[in-house]
């Protein structure tokens, strides 16, 4: 009986089962990542084909308006007459008149200084020029009767004539330490006291004459020919918010600065309440032409670039057949969309900004929210809280 040898199975080679292994680990991986890419392009494709939702702006229609050419500028108001008091003669001080912050008339004593000694000195050359003028006198009748030479004559009317203005120098000193206003103008505060020794030349009060006052700006030597004497200005300061002061240019500096190219202009205000001081800040305009007519938008309706300016254009167009809304649901009707357009700007008048070309009266601009915006974005028109848009703005101080 011839016995069947059982065949035993030889086992698997190690490379073999490593590359099953791969095997199975890629077709594993690979189907993961492959369903992973397929559901992140349909999430794309969701959100790229996903409606964006509209931005919410405030519009402004261009209109026309008539503005005549005008200039701006900024000075510094000046006063017509303005000093610190001082004394030619040095001494100490025994009487004081100043009231600071009042106003006083040319020729008032502000100051006193001590004259006692150049009174006593004065009382002797008074004394002296008596007795010269006397033996003046007398030799002229001797001269006249040949009693005495023309010489002697002419010695003695020298020394008389001496002793005079001898004594008329004293009086002028004496005056010289009676400190008066040299003009009428208000007063500043005082910078002596009582019993101080003042030298000459040393501040005592400063006094500045203010109706009218001085308003001295510069402008760019391209307009030399456009400001003449007698110009209507408008002048407004920050310090008196809401108010604007008149006056006439009175005076134009031939030179212009070489450093900057400018030259300096006067103009004189009125000034009955002193409201306008000295050294004061103020902004400065006047016309330079006629009546012209300008379309005008607000200020925060431009897009200020190195590259140009732009403005965004709002326009009502028809909606598309296949525009759905955020939930997928189908929208018909009209639309706003915006487009850049650029646009060449001239003058500003407080708010408003002049447009010469790229823009025609009645367009609507988008005045807020520009930076949201971009080419056909669709837009909705809120205009509850409005940018400013005055040519003569008026802020309150809070």
């Amino acid at each position: 009986m011839v016995q069947k040898e059982k065949k035993q199975k030889k086992p698997a080679s190690m490379p073999k089962r490593l590359f099953w292994m791969l095997l199975l680990a890629l077709v594993v991986f690979g189907g993961v990542f492959g369903i992973k890419a397929m559901m992140a392009k349909q999430t794309n494709a969701f959100f790229d084909s996903m409606p964006q939702p509209a931005s919410a702006v405030t519009d402004f229609a261009a209109k026309k308006e008539q503005w005549a050419d005008a200039e701006e500028s900024v000075g510094t108001f000046v006063a017509i007459n303005g000093t610190d008091v001082t004394t030619e003669a040095g001494g100490i001080v025994r009487e004081l008149s100043i009231k600071p912050g009042q106003p006083v008339k040319a020729g008032t004593v502000l100051v006193q200084l001590n004259t006692t000694n150049e009174v006593a000195v004065l009382r002797s050359l008074e004394a002296a020029a008596k007795l010269a003028v006397v033996q003046r006198d007398r030799w002229r009748a001797l001269g006249k009767d040949k009693l005495v030479s023309q010489a002697e004559v002419e010695e003695r009317a020298t020394t008389a004539a001496t002793t005079l203005a001898q004594a008329e120098a004293q009086r002028a000193l004496i005056a010289q330490k009676t400190i008066r206003a040299p003009f009428s103008g208000v007063l500043g505060l005082r910078k002596v006291n009582l019993g101080q020794y003042v030298n000459p030349g040393d501040p005592i009060v400063s006094i500045q004459s203010l109706d009218p006052i001085f308003l001295d700006f510069s402008l760019p030597e391209q307009r030399m020919g456009q400001v003449l004497e007698g110009t209507l200005i408008r002048a407004t300061v920050d310090a008196l918010p809401g108010q604007a002061f008149e006056g006439k240019v009175t005076a134009i500096e031939p030179l212009v600065d070489t450093n900057t190219r400018n030259f300096k202009v006067q103009a004189t205000l009125p000034n009955p309440e002193n409201n306008l001081r000295p050294g004061t800040f103020a902004h400065v305009n006047f016309d330079t032409g006629g009546l012209r007519e300008v379309v005008v938008i607000p200020q925060t309706a431009v897009s200020f670039n190195p590259y140009g300016n732009a403005v965004y254009v709002i326009s009502q167009v028809p909606r598309g057949k296949d525009e759905k809304d955020m939930q997928g649901k189908p929208l018909t009707g009209n639309k706003l969309i915006v487009k850049q357009r650029f646009i060449k700007t001239g003058a500003t008048r407080g708010d408003l900004i002049a447009v010469t070309s790229g823009l025609k009266p009645g367009e609507r601009v988008a005045t807020s929210g520009l930076l949201k915006l971009r080419n056909d974005a669709e837009v909705t028109v809120n205009n509850k809280v409005q940018p400013t848009a005055n040519a003569a703005p008026t802020p309150e101080n809070r």
